[in-house]
C-alpha cells in the first residue's frame, strides 16, 4: 500500500517524505574551518562559475610558466577539481575504457576518489569504489565513467557515480553512506552533479531514474523523489526568491521551480528547446537563464517566483544563439559563453538576449569545460588543452591564450581559490599561481 502523497508534474512523479531531520554533530572527520573562497562544487559556492577570491588568478600561463604544481592522476575523469578548506578532491575511474590503454574489464573497474593538499597538491589520501555490475560498455566520446563533480561541507564529501550511486565520506576518507538512485543506463553516460542545501543532498538522477532525488545528508535516506526528470544533464541551481530557496532545473522543453525542502512543484516554464539539457543554468536578481540544443531555440530567460505554468506571463526572451554543452556567465547585465563545437564565443544582453558579439576564436576546437570569471576575466577551457582568457565585458578582447602539453583531454570546469587556477586533464590537476 503507497504511504507517501503523489504529485504531478507535467506527468506522474512521486514524492517520498521518509525523513528531512538532520544530526548536526560531525565528529571527529571535520578539518579546518571552510575558507572565504573556497570552491565547494560544481562551478563554485553557488553554483554560478563565479570567484570570490580577492586575489586574481596568472592571466598568461602554461608548461613552463606560472605553474605552482602539476599532481598526476591513477585515471581520467570529466569531472571538476573542488576545494573545501585545506583540501582539493578531484574524482577519475581505472580499469575499464581508459583512453590509450587497452586490456581492463568491468570487473576491474573502479572510481576513485583522491584528497589532495591545497597548497602543494600533494596526495593526502584515495578511496577506490567498486563499480556496480554490469556497467555499460562504452560512453560515447570518451566521457568516462567519472563526470560528475563532488561536492563538500563540514561534514565530508559527496560522490555521485551514476548507477553505482551516491557516497558520503568523512574528511579523511571513511565511508559514511550508499545510496543508490536508480540503474538505468545512457550511451552519453552520467554527468549531473551532487547539490548540498541544508540537510539534504539533492542528485539529478534523470539517466538512472528519470528523477530528481533529495536524501539526508546524514543518512543517505530518500526524502523526496520527483519522476518526469528527461533528458536532463544539467546541475540543478538554488535561487533566492523574496527571502526563500527555489531549486531550479531544466529537462528536454521546459524549466522547472521546485521547492529544495519538499519537492513540491511551485512553477514551469516552456522552454522551445527541443533537445536533451546539458548546460546548467545561471541566475541574477530572480531571473534564470539557459542554454540548451543544438539548433532552433537555444537560450531563453525566465522570472523566477511565479505559480503553474509561467510561459507565457514570466518567460523573457528566447534566443537561437546558445550551446549545447557548456553553461554560460553572468556578470554586470550581460551573459558569456562559448559555443562546444564551434569555438564561438558569446556575449548577449540578460535583459533581452540580444547578441552583443560572436566571434570565432581561431584553433578553438571543442569547449567542453564552462569558463570560471575571475577578477573581471573570463577563462574559457578547451579540450586541447588551450584557455582562452577574455575581458568580462561587451567589447569583445582576447586577453591571452594559454597552452598546457597535450597530454589527455581537457573536460572539466576550471577552479579558482587564492589566486590559483585549477584545470585538470585525463593526466594531470594543474595549479597555476603568479606567486
Amino acid at each position: 500500500m503507497r504511504t507517501a502523497r503523489d504529485k504531478t508534474l507535467n506527468g506522474p512523479f512521486v514524492i517520498s517524505l521518509l525523513s528531512l531531520l538532520f544530526i548536526t554533530a560531525c565528529g571527529r572527520e571535520q578539518v579546518a574551518t571552510a575558507q572565504t573562497d573556497d570552491w565547494p562544487s560544481f562551478r563554485g559556492p553557488a553554483g554560478q562559475g563565479v570567484s570570490q577570491s580577492k586575489v586574481a588568478p596568472p592571466v598568461e600561463f602554461g608548461d613552463s610558466k606560472n605553474i605552482a604544481w602539476k599532481t598526476p592522476l591513477p585515471g581520467p575523469g570529466g569531472s571538476s577539481p573542488i576545494v573545501w578548506s585545506d583540501r582539493i578532491y578531484i574524482t577519475c575511474w581505472t580499469g575499464y575504457n581508459v583512453p590509450g590503454e587497452s586490456g581492463g574489464s568491468q570487473e576491474k573497474l573502479q572510481r576513485h576518489l583522491i584528497a589532495l593538499r591545497r597548497d602543494n597538491g600533494k596526495e593526502i589520501w584515495s578511496v577506490p569504489i567498486k563499480a556496480t555490475l554490469p556497467e555499460q560498455d562504452k560512453i560515447r566520446e570518451e566521457h568516462g565513467y567519472a563526470s560528475s563533480t563532488p561536492a563538500a561541507d563540514k561534514a565530508g564529501v559527496v560522490c555521485f557515480f551514476g548507477k553505482s550511486g551516491v557516497y558520503a565520506f568523512d574528511h579523511q576518507g571513511k565511508q559514511q553512506w550508499h545510496a543508490e538512485v536508480g540503474s538505468t543506463i545512457h550511451g552519453w553516460g552520467s554527468a549531473a552533479s551532487p547539490v548540498l542545501y541544508s540537510d539534504l543532498v539533492i542528485i539529478n538522477a534523470s539517466v538512472e531514474s528519470e528523477s530528481l532525488i533529495a536524501l539526508n545528508r546524514k543518512t543517505g535516506e530518500k526524502a523526496w523523489s520527483v519522476r518526469g526528470i528527461k533528458e536532463s544533464w544539467n546541475t540543478p541551481i538554488l535561487v533566492d526568491v523574496g527571502g526563500k530557496k527555489e531549486l531550479i532545473v531544466a529537462i528536454m522543453g521546459k524549466i522547472f521551480g521546485i521547492t529544495p525542502e519538499t519537492g513540491e512543484q511551485l512553477w514551469s516554464c516552456d522552454t522551445d528547446i527541443g533537445w536533451y539539457m546539458v548546460p546548467s543554468l545561471v541566475a541574477h536578481e530572480g531571473v534564470v537563464y539557459a542554454l540548451g540544443g543544438r539548433s532552433g531555440v537555444a537560450g531563453l530567460a525566465v522570472r523566477a517566483g511565479g505559480k503553474g505554468d509561467v510561459t507565457g506571463s514570466r518567460r523573457l526572451w528566447t534566443s537561437k544563439k546558445g550551446s549545447n554543452v557548456t553553461s554560460p556567465i553572468y556578470s554586470a547585465g550581460h551573459l558569456y559563453w562559448m559555443h562546444d563545437n564551434l569555438g564561438i564565443a558569446y556575449c548577449a544582453k540578460a535583459e533581452t538576449g540580444e547578441i552583443v558579439y560572436d566571434k570565432r576564436i581561431e584553433r578553438a576546437g571543442q569547449v567542453y569545460g564552462s569558463p570560471v570569471l575571475a577578477n573581471g576575466l573570463l577563462y574559457y577551457p578547451t579540450r586541447e588543452g588551450r584557455t582562452y582568457v577574455i575581458a568580462a565585458r561587451p567589447e569583445f578582447e582576447l586577453v591571452a591564450t594559454n597552452e598546457l602539453e597535450r597530454r589527455g583531454t581537457f573536460n572539466g570546469c576550471p577552479a579558482v581559490v587564492d589566486g590559483k587556477l585549477l584545470i585538470r586533464s585525463d593526466k594531470f590537476l594543474y595549479c597555476m599561481s603568479s606567486e
